[in-house]
């Protein structure tokens, strides 16, 4: 067995309080943002081989929004948001203010909306996941990308380095009165990083 062969429920269970704090600070900087109210909640979080995120989409040209940034600091990663693109064009119409279905390419409006969604979205996890750990965490501009999800875990991974064979997953779902738009926030570290954040949390692997 592995060492996250190890992992138990109560361990999953601190991922997912983590990422419900991001999510909560996340949402309430999107609400002001736009003036409306936005939930946001984490379904679930997992540890998972790289090869299983396909399969969250489907299969790996499934053609997906993403915003990347990498995270310097204690715990060298990448982070990645990505949306189907129905979803992200969803997400667009509420950020703007507009009728559902208005938005149907991803033109610099666009573009710019869904970056700074992500870049709030992970520097509230980020930060949420900082001050639990202990571990400094710094990230990037966030970039964007619109491309098939095997196209851009590849180049990431291929730009980055080496890094560990398991990802950090955190499903999010924005929701209000009329829309319900799922996405999911990936963590791919480098060698030893995620084990870093379980031992600050008190979890030996």
């Amino acid at each position: 067995m592995g060492k996250w062969d190890k992992l138990q429920a109560i361990h999953l269970d601190v991922l997912k309080e983590i990422g419900n704090i991001g999510a909560g600070n996340a949402a309430t900087s999107l609400s002001q943002m736009i003036g409306k109210k936005i939930d946001m909640e984490v379904p679930q979080a997992a540890v998972s081989d790289l090869n299983q995120l396909v399969q969250l989409f489907g299969d790996e040209e499934e053609v997906v929004i993403c915003i990347s940034l990498e995270v310097t600091g204690d715990t060298p990663s990448n982070v990645f948001f990505i949306l189907k693109e129905q979803s992200a064009l969803q997400l667009v119409d509420r950020l703007m203010g507009l009728l559902p279905g208005t938005y149907k390419e991803f033109d610099e409006t666009a573009q710019s909306a869904l970056q700074e969604v992500g870049n709030i979205l992970t520097g509230s996890i980020l930060n949420a996941m900082s001050l639990m750990t202990n571990l400094n965490m710094q990230p990037s501009v966030p970039a964007f990308a619109h491309d098939m999800l095997g196209a851009v875990l590849s180049a990431a991974l291929l730009e980055r380095g080496y890094f560990d064979d398991k990802a950090l997953i955190i499903e999010t779902r924005f929701y209000d009165e009329d829309v319900v738009i799922d996405g999911y926030f990936f963590m791919l570290p480098q060698v030893d990083s995620l084990g870093k954040i379980f031992n600050s949390v008190g979890v030996s692997l």
